[in-house]
């Protein structure tokens, strides 16, 4: 059975930074890319970020380059997302998913494209 459990959502100030952790089992974490999603209320799932199996390739919707980085550490199965110069606007569900393929799938940003799931961590992000 896969799991994948993210933490380290919260409420934050605007310009303020956190960062997501996402703990994978029950997959061969080493061997397969790993992205992160969000959703708001009544909106569709829009793709964040995506990294290979070995961390060398990543990549990034518009709206969060420069200010988000994702990394894993494949040694503790884990997944991150530092988020740093938050706005208003990066208020959502954040969800972590994995793929069976080392590198994120094309187009990587479409959910139907991610095999797991995991039930998401909020971030809320104030004025």
């Amino acid at each position: 059975l896969v799991q994948l459990v993210e933490s380290g959502g919260g409420s934050v100030q605007s310009g303020g930074s956190l960062r997501l952790s996402c703990v994978a089992s029950g997959l061969t974490f080493g061997h397969v890319a790993m992205g992160w999603f969000r959703q708001a209320p009544g909106k569709e799932r829009e793709g964040v970020s995506c990294i290979s199996w070995g961390g060398g390739d990543t990549s990034y919707t518009d709206t969060v380059k420069g200010r988000f980085t994702i990394s894993r550490d494949n040694a503790k199965s884990t997944l991150y997302l530092q988020m740093n110069s938050l706005k208003p606007e990066d208020t959502h569900m954040y969800y972590c998913a994995a793929t069976t393929r080392r590198y994120c799938p094309g187009p990587w940003s479409h959910g139907s494209e991610w095999d797991y799931w995991g039930q998401g961590t909020q971030v809320t992000v104030s004025s």
